[in-house]
């Protein structure tokens, strides 16, 4: 028996209502470009809008003008999406929170995530939406998903909860060491100061 082996998100696709909200929504208050559309091409009541959540991925939503808006909270039971994540930069990040209260979404506020700043927001049809920005940049040749990797080994040395500065920051310094090639015998801390 193999693995059916993935190599990334392909596109997460939607459940919309009208067009217009979609489109409203996913480039008119996040900003990502509406790509294409076409049918529903398993149902021909329904269109399928493609947008680029900022790298290069799709983000789709199939819509009815039949459907009406239900603002409500989309369902969190066992099997259901509880909400999906969108990267922001730090500089967006830091005016998240005056760009939707001037919009008046109601929102969840600053998070701190130990390795990540959030903000949580339901979009027009009740999906949880959060905007996330990393705290740190990977060393060159390695991925978030490997400095996480390694803070939470970390963590786990240290016995701490949840993973803090503190961890990424020593995350970084091992994965360094091991990726990037020095003439030096001893890398080790040193003072120059005397």
């Amino acid at each position: 028996m193999q693995k059916l082996q993935s190599q990334g998100v392909h596109h997460i696709t939607l459940v919309g209502a009208d067009r217009q909200t979609s489109i409203d929504f996913w480039e008119g208050v996040l900003g990502m470009p509406f790509v294409f559309e076409q049918p529903n091409l398993d149902d021909p009541d329904e269109g399928h809008l493609y947008f680029d959540p900022g790298d290069g991925r799709l983000i789709t939503v199939f819509t009815n003008e039949k459907r009406a808006r239900n603002p409500s909270r989309t369902p969190t039971e066992p099997g259901c999406v509880h909400h999906v994540a969108f990267a922001v930069s730090q500089a967006t990040y830091s005016q998240l929170v005056g760009r939707l209260d001037a919009r008046g979404i109601k929102h969840s506020g600053e998070k701190d995530r130990g390795f990540m700043n959030s903000i949580y927001f339901e979009d027009p049809l009740g999906l949880l939406i959060e905007l996330a920005s990393y705290r740190f940049e990977p060393p060159g040749g390695a991925t978030h998903a490997d400095v996480l990797f390694e803070a939470h080994l970390v963590r786990t040395e240290a016995g701490d909860k949840s993973i803090a500065d503190t961890h990424v920051a020593e995350a970084i310094e091992r994965l360094s060491h091991r990726l990037q090639r020095s003439h030096s015998t001893d890398r080790g801390p040193k003072n120059p100061y005397g």
